[in-house]
């Protein structure tokens, strides 16, 4: 058996709990801005930090109001174990800015206005500093707005590389770079019949053993 034969035999293991993970973030975008904001700033602290991490400190956040009324000193001595904390904490304060119309958080009317992942990405990229276009794609996963966006983490770029899906690894990876191996991602999905969105969840779950966001 071939490494895509593998892969395919993987997914039917994997299917399920990837179509109910899928759900799940689809059923984000029902709750309230805040949670949907909550989700953005997790984005922002993922860059070079481990997820759980991230996720912890944005969770603790939560609980203390902090990520909603706290100064960016306040909220980066709160994100315990995230790399370039105080940076990070800057970057969620400048975002909650953004996105507060009338003293409230107002993120989904602002996402809304845009017909597609693709505008939406472009919008958050261009105004949202810290965030580039892995993490804007990962935030629009989290929150089941993501149909064919790619999340091109070291362990996407590495299994793309090792079912040839690409031919190499950039050292760096530019919007348009980006967008390439994006193409190509989606061009490989569509040839084993894997939906993009699900071979992203699958490639996770090969590297690391499990589904997390």
């Amino acid at each position: 058996m071939n490494d895509i034969e593998n892969l395919k035999q993987f997914y039917e293991q994997k299917k399920d709990e990837i179509i109910n993970r899928l759900q799940h973030f689809k059923n984000i975008y029902k709750l309230s801005d805040e949670h949907i904001f909550s989700e953005l700033a997790f984005c922002l602290c993922t860059p070079q930090s481990n997820a759980k991490t991230c996720n912890a400190a944005i969770t603790s956040l939560i609980n203390s109001r902090l990520l909603y009324a706290g100064t960016a000193p306040e909220i980066a001595n709160n994100l315990f174990g995230v790399r370039f904390h105080n940076n990070k904490s800057k970057y969620i304060v400048k975002a909650k800015e953004f996105f507060t119309k009338n003293e409230k958080i107002n993120i989904k009317t602002q996402l809304n206005q845009f017909k597609n992942p693709i505008t939406i990405r472009e919008y958050l990229v261009k105004n949202i500093k810290g965030l580039g276009m892995k993490e804007a794609s990962h935030f629009l996963r989290n929150i089941g707005l993501s149909e064919n966006l790619a999340i091109l983490d070291r362990h996407i770029l590495k299994n793309l590389l090792k079912y040839n899906a690409i031919t190499h690894i950039p050292k760096t990876i530019t919007t348009t770079k980006y967008i390439e191996i994006e193409t190509k991602l989606i061009k490989f999905s569509k040839k084993i019949n894997i939906p993009p969105s699900h071979l992203d969840l699958l490639f996770w779950s090969n590297e690391t053993g499990e589904i997390f966001k």
